[in-house]
């Protein structure tokens, strides 16, 4: 493994989301660790010749699944960003209760496991980052996807709360909190509801999965180097 390349984990990097942060990343020539869980991710472009990319594949909404991944994944991790979700729509009474373990698993319980395995190397080196994609949803909630707002919004505090904890360290935690935002997981809604959407939006329209990444970019460059327990809305001014 090249030590001077900065190693990388995105969490759901085959999701439309993480697929275009994983992107960006191969630009920078870091060496990924990629998760994924049914579908690889699709990269139609080349990485030099020194950059390294690993595939890792597991379901994060059971813990066998997890320890499956953290038995994969080396702890010399310099930056992890979580792109992963799926959401519940539905009345909340009607989710059994193997849904709601799954949801609770895949959002909070894996984050905390994975952030637990990378955190020392990151201390040792007194620097590391850890970004997590969340929602609009974690901070105003949303009827029919309580489950979902409810697991987001924890992971909004959790930001808060360990970035404290690891600023002393030198390691930042930061937050993306996508409103309305061109992608799969929204493909349920009817043309008639995504014009509903857009109408509450002031900017008139979707996010782009590009308008994601950059700013996950940004927080990961040296350009956000004093900032850490935020949550950047990128929203179009829907909240």
């Amino acid at each position: 493994m090249n030590t001077l390349r900065r190693n990388t984990l995105v969490v759901g990097a085959s999701g439309d989301i993480g697929l275009e942060i994983t992107k960006h990343l191969m630009k920078e020539g870091d060496n990924l660790y990629l998760h994924y869980f049914q579908n690889k991710p699709q990269l139609d472009m080349d990485k030099d010749g020194e950059q390294s990319i690993v595939l890792l594949k597991a379901d994060l909404s059971n813990n066998d699944g997890l320890e499956t991944l953290l038995e994969q994944l080396p702890k010399e991790i310099d930056r992890v960003i979580f792109a992963n979700g799926k959401s519940f729509i539905g009345l909340f009474q009607e989710m059994s209760h193997h849904q709601m373990d799954a949801m609770i698993h895949l959002h909070v319980h894996a984050v905390w496991k994975i952030s637990k395995h990378v955190i020392p190397y990151m201390i040792h080196k007194k620097n590391g980052q850890l970004i997590l994609v969340t929602s609009i949803w974690g901070e105003v909630g949303a009827s029919c996807e309580v489950a979902y707002s409810s697991v987001k919004g924890s992971q909004e505090l959790f930001v808060k709360s360990l970035a404290k904890e690891l600023g002393p360290s030198g390691i930042r935690v930061n937050a993306v909190a996508p409103g309305y935002i061109e992608t799969k997981m929204n493909h349920h809604l009817s043309q008639e509801e995504k014009e509903v959407l857009v109408q509450e939006i002031p900017l008139q329209g979707p996010g782009l999965t590009e308008d994601i990444a950059h700013s996950v970019m940004f927080l990961l460059s040296e350009k956000a180097r004093y900032i850490t327990g935020e949550s950047i809305r990128v929203n179009g001014g829907w909240s």
